[in-house]
Protein backbone atom coordinates (compact mmCIF):
# COMPACT_ATOMS: atom_id res chain seq x y z
CA UNK A 1 0.00 0.00 0.00
CA UNK A 2 1.54 3.18 -0.50
CA UNK A 3 0.52 6.57 0.94
CA UNK A 4 0.09 9.96 -0.75
CA UNK A 5 2.78 12.10 -0.65
CA UNK A 6 0.50 15.04 -0.28
CA UNK A 7 -1.34 12.75 2.36
CA UNK A 8 1.85 12.77 4.34
CA UNK A 9 2.78 16.20 3.91
CA UNK A 10 -0.58 16.90 5.21
CA UNK A 11 -0.06 15.09 8.17
CA UNK A 12 3.47 16.49 9.05
CA UNK A 13 1.94 20.51 8.43
CA UNK A 14 -0.99 19.29 10.83
CA UNK A 15 1.80 17.75 13.45
CA UNK A 16 3.95 20.84 13.30
CA UNK A 17 1.31 23.04 14.03
CA UNK A 18 -0.24 20.96 16.79
CA UNK A 19 3.45 21.44 18.05
CA UNK A 20 3.76 25.55 17.56
CA UNK A 21 0.11 25.43 19.46
CA UNK A 22 1.41 23.49 22.31
CA UNK A 23 4.53 25.29 22.84
CA UNK A 24 3.38 28.79 22.28
CA UNK A 25 0.56 27.37 25.31
CA UNK A 26 2.88 26.01 27.08
CA UNK A 27 4.99 30.08 26.90
CA UNK A 28 1.65 31.69 27.92
CA UNK A 29 1.45 29.47 31.12
CA UNK A 30 5.40 30.19 32.21
CA UNK A 31 5.30 34.12 30.77
CA UNK A 32 1.74 33.85 33.55
CA UNK A 33 4.05 32.58 36.15
CA UNK A 34 6.77 35.54 36.17
CA UNK A 35 6.04 38.85 38.23
CA UNK A 36 4.27 41.37 35.45
CA UNK A 37 6.64 44.60 34.68
CA UNK A 38 4.10 47.81 33.97
CA UNK A 39 5.40 47.96 30.28
CA UNK A 40 2.91 47.78 27.78
CA UNK A 41 4.86 46.22 25.28
CA UNK A 42 4.60 42.47 24.44
CA UNK A 43 7.56 40.43 25.06
CA UNK A 44 9.23 38.00 22.25
CA UNK A 45 9.43 34.42 23.35
CA UNK A 46 13.29 34.79 23.18
CA UNK A 47 12.45 37.62 25.96
CA UNK A 48 9.81 35.81 27.95
CA UNK A 49 12.66 32.83 28.39
CA UNK A 50 14.97 34.96 29.03
CA UNK A 51 13.04 37.39 31.67
CA UNK A 52 11.56 33.60 33.15
CA UNK A 53 15.45 32.67 33.40
CA UNK A 54 16.34 35.73 35.32
CA UNK A 55 13.18 34.96 37.45
CA UNK A 56 14.19 31.39 38.55
CA UNK A 57 18.17 32.92 38.95
CA UNK A 58 16.67 35.23 41.90
CA UNK A 59 14.36 32.98 43.59
CA UNK A 60 17.02 30.63 43.85
CA UNK A 61 19.88 33.48 45.18
CA UNK A 62 17.18 34.39 47.62
CA UNK A 63 16.77 30.62 48.86
CA UNK A 64 20.24 30.45 49.03
CA UNK A 65 20.40 33.74 51.12
CA UNK A 66 17.29 32.78 53.60
CA UNK A 67 18.62 29.52 54.17
CA UNK A 68 22.04 30.77 55.14
CA UNK A 69 20.10 33.81 57.08
CA UNK A 70 17.91 31.00 58.59
CA UNK A 71 21.08 28.92 59.58
CA UNK A 72 22.76 31.88 61.56
CA UNK A 73 19.64 32.66 63.12
CA UNK A 74 18.78 29.40 64.49
CA UNK A 75 22.37 29.44 65.74
CA UNK A 76 22.45 32.47 67.35
CA UNK A 77 19.15 31.91 69.63
CA UNK A 78 20.45 27.73 70.21
CA UNK A 79 23.37 29.95 71.31
CA UNK A 80 21.93 32.45 73.83
CA UNK A 81 19.57 29.64 74.89
CA UNK A 82 22.04 27.33 75.70
CA UNK A 83 24.00 30.51 76.99
CA UNK A 84 21.20 31.80 79.34
CA UNK A 85 20.28 28.11 80.71
CA UNK A 86 23.73 27.65 81.86
CA UNK A 87 24.35 30.85 83.64
CA UNK A 88 21.24 31.94 84.86
CA UNK A 89 20.87 32.37 88.99
CA UNK A 90 19.02 29.19 90.39
CA UNK A 91 19.19 27.70 87.21
CA UNK A 92 20.85 24.20 86.50
CA UNK A 93 23.29 23.36 83.32
CA UNK A 94 21.09 20.78 81.36
CA UNK A 95 21.93 17.35 81.80
CA UNK A 96 21.23 14.23 80.06
CA UNK A 97 21.24 10.21 80.76
CA UNK A 98 20.60 7.43 78.34
CA UNK A 99 20.24 4.18 78.93
CA UNK A 100 19.50 1.19 76.66
CA UNK A 101 17.12 -2.14 77.72
CA UNK A 102 17.68 -4.36 74.47
CA UNK A 103 14.77 -2.40 71.75
CA UNK A 104 13.85 -0.29 74.27
CA UNK A 105 15.75 3.19 74.95
CA UNK A 106 15.53 5.83 77.92
CA UNK A 107 16.48 9.21 77.88
CA UNK A 108 16.47 11.05 81.12
CA UNK A 109 16.82 15.20 80.47
CA UNK A 110 17.28 17.46 83.40
CA UNK A 111 16.95 21.33 82.77
CA UNK A 112 15.97 24.53 84.23
CA UNK A 113 12.52 25.74 83.34
CA UNK A 114 13.67 28.22 80.97
CA UNK A 115 15.54 25.76 78.60
CA UNK A 116 12.33 23.42 77.79
CA UNK A 117 13.65 23.95 73.70
CA UNK A 118 16.28 21.23 74.76
CA UNK A 119 13.31 18.95 75.43
CA UNK A 120 11.98 19.30 72.12
CA UNK A 121 14.49 18.86 70.29
CA UNK A 122 16.07 16.01 72.25
CA UNK A 123 12.27 14.45 70.71
CA UNK A 124 13.35 15.56 67.35
CA UNK A 125 16.76 14.01 66.81
CA UNK A 126 14.96 10.52 68.35
CA UNK A 127 12.74 10.85 65.93
CA UNK A 128 15.39 11.84 63.26
CA UNK A 129 17.42 8.63 64.44
CA UNK A 130 14.37 6.54 63.49
CA UNK A 131 13.42 5.33 66.94
CA UNK A 132 9.68 5.58 68.12
CA UNK A 133 8.97 7.83 71.22
CA UNK A 134 6.69 5.80 73.44
CA UNK A 135 6.00 7.97 76.37
CA UNK A 136 7.21 11.34 77.47
CA UNK A 137 6.83 13.05 80.67
CA UNK A 138 8.11 15.60 83.32
CA UNK A 139 7.61 16.59 86.53
CA UNK A 140 9.49 19.61 88.03
CA UNK A 141 11.00 20.64 91.68
CA UNK A 142 11.50 24.18 92.55
CA UNK A 143 13.12 25.29 89.18
CA UNK A 144 14.17 21.89 87.79
CA UNK A 145 12.70 19.87 85.29
CA UNK A 146 12.85 16.23 85.07
CA UNK A 147 11.82 14.50 81.94
CA UNK A 148 11.83 11.01 80.66
CA UNK A 149 11.70 9.50 77.41
CA UNK A 150 10.72 5.93 76.32
CA UNK A 151 11.78 5.07 72.61
CA UNK A 152 11.64 1.94 70.38
CA UNK A 153 15.22 1.77 68.48
CA UNK A 154 14.78 0.19 65.15
CA UNK A 155 15.50 -3.50 65.41
CA UNK A 156 18.30 -3.74 62.74
CA UNK A 157 21.17 -2.91 64.87
CA UNK A 158 20.11 -1.58 68.38
CA UNK A 159 23.06 -1.13 69.79
CA UNK A 160 24.29 0.45 67.42
CA UNK A 161 21.15 3.01 66.88
CA UNK A 162 21.38 3.62 70.85
CA UNK A 163 25.07 4.31 70.99
CA UNK A 164 24.53 6.86 67.58
CA UNK A 165 21.33 8.50 69.09
CA UNK A 166 22.99 8.79 72.78
CA UNK A 167 26.35 10.59 70.86
CA UNK A 168 23.83 13.33 69.00
CA UNK A 169 22.17 14.04 72.17
CA UNK A 170 25.27 14.55 74.49
CA UNK A 171 26.58 16.62 71.90
CA UNK A 172 23.92 19.11 71.55
CA UNK A 173 23.35 18.68 75.34
CA UNK A 174 26.90 19.26 76.39
CA UNK A 175 28.55 20.39 73.21
CA UNK A 176 30.85 19.10 71.05
CA UNK A 177 33.85 18.53 73.12
CA UNK A 178 32.30 18.62 76.67
CA UNK A 179 31.85 14.81 77.48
Amino acid sequence: MEQNPSSSRADRKTIEKNRRTHMKTLFSQLNSLLPHQTSREALSLADQLDEAANHIKNLQANLVKMKQKKDRLVGIQNQFTRMSCQTMAGARSPQIEVHEVGLAMEVVLITGLDCQFIFTETIRMIHEEGAEVVNASFFVIDNTVFHTIHSKVGESAPGYGCARISERLKKFVYGANSF
